[in-house]
This record gives structure tokens, sequence and C-alpha cells, in this order.
């Protein structure tokens, strides 16, 4: 335990680097998501496709082979078309930032399908009443569509929140200092790395639990008035 208290601001740090980029990860998904469900229900032929070739494709191939190619493949990208057309040298990915954008690229297709299946579940009666009645595309998503959507969304939301929130482990293959990989470094110098493991899973299960607490509250507010199926 003495090894663990040592070390403890390390975990510390490790933790909130975890979190943030869990947090930043999600904040893309959701993004993606929403443009990419838009896309699947009210885009034209062509972005229907695009989208669903992208859903496609993330979801069959391995997130640790999705990220070593994205972050591997992505800067060689780079590189060589600053080569070819001169506009920059050099370039190294942020481990960070390729982290954030790798997780948030493949968890968007997830919410992508999430944000779809939400959406045809809210009363298609609803909306063209509130068109009838003179409610601008604004207002309607604003005060109807979003909140149900919300709603019908939330618990597909979390289930994909705690799975990315574990995702976030493999960054270190890719160089980022993370929880994980500082508490292995840690538990490597101490000679003593199941206590460090250990430590590592009470971390992530107080991030699971404290994130369990805001999902309910969440879906408290936005199903307010609406009853449960049962």
């Amino acid at each position: 335990m003495d090894s663990l208290w040592n070390y403890k601001w390390l975990l510390v740090q490790g933790s909130g680097i975890t979190l943030l980029l869990g947090i930043c990860s999600l904040c893309l998904a959701l993004v993606i998501g929403l443009a990419g469900a838009a896309a699947k229900i009210g885009g034209g032929s062509a972005l229907r496709r695009i989208a669903g070739c992208y859903t496609t494709f993330v979801r069959s191939v391995p997130d640790l082979c999705m990220m070593l190619l994205l972050y591997f493949g992505g800067q060689t990208l780079l590189n060589k078309l600053g080569t070819v057309t001169g506009w920059w040298d050099y370039v190294e990915l942020n481990a960070f930032f390729a982290g954030v954008i790798t997780i948030g690229f493949i968890f968007g297709a997830y919410m992508t399908e999430t944000f779809r299946g939400a959406y045809v579940s809210i009363p298609p009666g609803q909306l063209e009443a509130a068109h009838a009645i003179g409610m601008t595309h604004g207002q309607v998503f604003r005060l109807i569509t979003f909140p149900q959507l919300m709603g019908y969304a939330l618990p597909s939301i979390g289930v994909n929140w705690m799975v990315l929130l574990k995702t976030t482990a493999l960054v270190s293959v890719i160089g980022l200092k993370d929880l994980v990989s500082y508490g292995m470094s840690a538990g490597n110098t101490t000679r003593n790395p199941f206590i460090f493991l250990l430590a590592i899973m009470a971390i992530y299960l107080l991030f699971t639990a404290a994130s369990e607490a805001v999902l309910r509250a969440l879906e408290a507010r936005y199903t307010r008035g609406r009853r449960r199926e049962v």
C-alpha cells in the first residue's frame, strides 16, 4: 500500500487524462452520430450510401486495428501529402488529439445508429401536427424532436459511453500516457503490478458508478411526462 500511496498523484494525473479523453471523444462521437443519422434519414441517396458504408466499415473492424490504422496511416498520409504539395514539413500527430479523433470516429458509427433508431421511434403525427399549427423547423426540433430523441437515445448512449470509456485504455499503443499506462509503469517500477491493477480497476468502477448516476438523472429529465412502455 505504501507504493500505491507514493504514486497516488501519478494515478490522479492518469485518471484526469483518461476522463478528459473519454469526454472529448464522446462529444465528437455525438456530433458525428447526429450528422450520420441526419444523412441516413433525410439525406440524398449519395449521403445515405456514404453513411451506410461508414457505419458498416467501422463496426466491422476491431477498435485496436482501427486506432493503429488511423494513427499511423493518417500520419503517413499527411506526410506524403505534405511532401507532394510542399505545403508543410514532417508532421507528428499529437497522441491525445489522435486518440480523440480515433475514438470519436469509431463510436460515431454506433451513435449514428443510436440516433437513427431514436428518431424513427418518435410518432410522426406529432411532427406533422407541429408543422400544421405553424411551428418553424427550429421550434419543432427544439421543443418536440430533440427532447424525445434524447429520451429514446439515452439508454444506448449510456451503453456506448461505458464501452467508450474502457476503449480509452487502448491509447497506450499510440504513446499516450493514460491511467492504465501510468499505473502499469508504476507497478513495474515498484515490482508490485497487482496492487496498481486493483487501483486501476477501482478507478474505472468509480467512473462507471458516477456515469450511471448522471445518466439516470438525464433519463429522468428527458423522459419526464412520457409513460414508460412495459
